[in-house]
């Protein structure tokens, strides 16, 4: 993965909007994610969260507006886009008669690697996301918490700039959420960006160096942890401000 300088956008959503016959999902998102940042997307259900993250991976198209990952267009040059990231959904898909390791190896044949890439990938992954000890099983023997540390780690094997997921940490048990945090930072270390969705607060709090709050398919809210607090009421937290502006 090539390092970042700390102002060059990664993810970029210009006026981007999708709409469902008369229902507007998503309405005018302007946002710019930079290399090194971890950004927390948070909003009730049925904000417009998943489907920006669609948008934004090429399984939807927007009716208004772009989608933009290291410069190109997701929709005008989506081979060039998706090379530079990566999705995982909330609810990861694995085969269920494949072992992980077999899931990864057809993972990287997809991209193009070779069985010795994809083993030294798995190797590193396999330490950080802590799921040696059941790679070689079949995948419908996983919990969820397993199936998400080998979607993450399947995300991640051809060295992704940009990380997008759903609601990584919802099954996970401490150390798996733990694990899942690291490779965050670690992608941001790197010079690369995270761009994930949660209703845990103290997730977004904990990791996130910015948050953006969206309610019905507009972002209401946008900017660093602290100051995202300092807009609630005094002494308040996160959980305050998120409330206050996404109450019906």
């Amino acid at each position: 993965m090539a390092g970042g300088t700390a102002t060059e956008q990664l993810i970029e959503l210009r006026r981007l909007a999708r709409r469902f016959g008369d229902k507007v999902a998503v309405d005018g998102l302007d946002l710019s994610i930079c290399a090194g940042e971890i950004f927390a997307f948070l909003g009730p259900n049925g904000a417009g969260k998943t489907t920006t993250f669609k948008m934004l991976a090429g399984l939807l198209r927007p009716t208004d507006g772009s989608a933009l990952i290291c410069g190109y267009d997701v929709h005008r040059r989506p081979m060039e886009a998706r090379r530079m990231m990566s999705y995982v959904p909330d609810e990861p898909y694995l085969y269920d008669k494949l072992s992980g390791r077999e899931f990864l190896t057809m993972v990287g044949g997809l991209y193009g690697m070779s069985e010795s890439e994809v083993e030294r990938r798995v190797e590193g992954l396999k330490v950080a996301l802590d799921f040696d000890g059941y790679l070689d099983d079949l995948a419908e023997s996983y919990s969820h918490g397993m199936k998400q540390r080998i979607a993450l780690a399947a995300a991640l094997l051809h060295g992704p700039r940009v990380l997008i997921t759903d609601e990584p940490t919802v099954g996970l048990d401490p150390r798996s959420a733990r694990a899942v945090k690291g490779i965050f930072r670690s992608l941001a270390r790197e010079g690369g960006a995270v761009f994930f969705s949660t209703h845990t607060l103290s997730v977004a709090e904990e990791i996130a160096d910015r948050a953006g709050i969206i309610h019905r398919g507009k972002l209401v809210a946008c900017g660093k942890i602290s100051d995202l607090k300092a807009l609630g009421r005094p002494g308040g937290d996160l959980e305050d401000l998120f409330l206050q502006l996404t109450e019906e």
